[in-house]
């Protein structure tokens, strides 16, 4: 089978993208599959670099990649590709849609309001939010132009940072807590990782830098334990997740508050997924074999 790993791409997170597909081809199994890498540098470049391949595995990161538009693209020409498909992949990419959803279903998250120009903020309803407050991109990933504000004078440099990368931007209540992530595969929950980044926030450094963080295996108290992987198969559910997604949340005095799911989560040596996986004894190799092999039963 022929597999092309797809990366590169137009947004922000096109560094990371370009690692995360790089390691992705290092450690595909080259006795299963014969693997191609395919950069893409340009939106109208994927109809000729996608020609011949039996397979697609999407290594892009941030709009023309997570958002289901090159997902659109594969399943129009017939090419079977990783992860979730478009309907998913629109809806968890536009955070406001995400939480909306997630509201309707009755899954905590925080409070947020969405402005579309610096001039528009509504003053009584962030005064409601309060402050510290987050700013980031509505439609970004990576946590590029995401701040933690503690003024206005802070918030309106951070919108303004914001905007530089998407026509929409969110203010989100800040939760101050801890954070895990939650790993699905198949619509199994994986072991739980706690987050201990070393800068105040789990920001773009902590992210992509070694040491910039500490990533373990957490053992929750059962209750919460039971309460937090409820709340994650529900948000796999609601959001028509498929293959494997990552559920970020935080914990505020025993309250789970969802982040945000990422359908297409990172793969590189620093990356959450992995580690996850290999905590119940699945190599980096095995795990990316399996999401190909569950990608492969998708019917779309």
């Amino acid at each position: 089978m022929k597999v092309g790993v797809i990366m590169g791409g137009i947004s922000s997170e096109r560094e990371i993208s370009l690692r995360t597909g790089r390691e992705i081809a290092a450690y595909l199994s080259k006795e299963k599959y014969e693997v191609q890498q395919i950069v893409i540098d340009k939106k109208e470049e994927l109809l000729e670099k996608v020609k011949g391949i039996d397979f697609a595995f999407i290594a892009l990161h941030g709009k023309f990649g997570e958002d289901g538009t090159v997902q659109g693209v594969l399943q129009t020409l017939g090419i079977p590709y990783s992860g979730g498909g478009v309907a998913c992949s629109a809806l968890c990419m536009d955070k406001d849609m995400t939480k909306k959803i997630l509201r309707y279903a009755g899954i905590n998250t925080a409070d947020w309001i969405i402005i579309r120009e610096e001039e528009n903020i509504d003053e009584a309803k962030l005064k409601k939010l309060g402050l510290p407050a987050v700013v980031k991109p509505n439609s970004g990933g990576s946590s590029v132009a995401t701040n933690v504000v503690k003024s206005m004078e802070e918030l309106n440099a951070a919108v303004k940072e914001a905007l530089k990368y998407d026509n929409e931007v969110m203010i989100e209540q800040y939760i101050k807590g801890d954070e895990i992530t939650c790993c699905i595969l198949n619509g199994e929950l994986l072991p739980i990782l706690a987050i201990k980044p070393k800068a105040s926030f789990f920001d773009y450094t902590s992210k992509y830098s070694d040491g910039g963080a500490e990533e373990v295996v957490i053992e929750l108290h059962p209750a919460l334990h039971d309460m937090v992987e409820k709340i994650a198969l529900q948000c796999w559910e609601h959001l028509k997740c498929s293959v494997y997604s990552r559920v970020d949340i935080f914990i505020r005095d025993g309250v789970p508050f969802v982040l945000e799911i990422n359908t297409l989560p990172g793969m590189t040596s620093n990356s959450l997924f992995p580690k996850s996986a290999a905590a119940v004894g699945m190599t980096f190799s095995e795990l990316l074999d399996s999401i190909i092999q569950y990608s492969l039963k998708e019917t779309r």
